[in-house]
């Protein structure tokens, strides 16, 4: 059994995933960087040359990859789980799903603190990716998140050291 963390962008999957991982001395898998390795270009490159849909197909392969490994952490892209064959997959290989929770302010402001975010990672919306942007999304994105988990983990005030004791307890 491998422990998957999911939920929108900016939440920590992909910081915390990787510090849990080590601290369970496990190794860590991530789907972005599967889809960006194999690609050979950054999701918003994909976005922006093939498509939301190629990356979609790019996405539910990789989840297919992850969904095979055992004793890893995995951090699975923030829509990844809105396609109802990922969410399968991850749940018959039988991986113990957290949704990392967070408030829409603060997602906003560790996208808009982490330099990497303009060239790598398209608008989801044709609302420019502001506040708006991710209310709207997180709206939709909410309710399979929580349907998909196993648990849900508010990360919103929490530094990632923080997270892990907190996500190591609910494995």
């Amino acid at each position: 059994m491998s422990t998957v963390l999911i939920g929108y962008r900016g939440c920590g999957k992909s910081t915390i995933g990787q510090k849990l991982a080590d601290h369970l001395w496990l190794k860590f898998a991530d789907t972005d960087q599967i889809v960006t390795a194999k690609a050979g270009k950054s999701i918003k490159e994909i976005f922006e040359s093939d498509g939301e849909a190629r990356f979609r197909e790019l996405e539910a392969e990789a989840v297919k990859e992850v969904a095979t490994l055992q004793d890893h952490v995995i951090s699975l892209g923030g829509g990844a789980p809105l396609r109802e064959e990922n969410r399968r997959v991850i749940k018959e290989a039988g991986h113990r799903v957290v949704y990392l929770k967070c408030e829409a302010e603060e997602l906003l402001r560790r996208i808009n603190s982490d330099p990497s975010t303009p060239g790598l990672r398209p608008h989801l919306t044709a609302m420019g990716g502001g506040i708006e942007e991710i209310n709207k999304v997180l709206a939709e994105r909410e309710p399979i998140y929580r349907q998909m988990a196993d648990a849900e983990l508010e990360v919103t005030y929490l530094e990632p050291a923080e997270a892990i004791v907190y996500v190591v307890r609910l494995m």
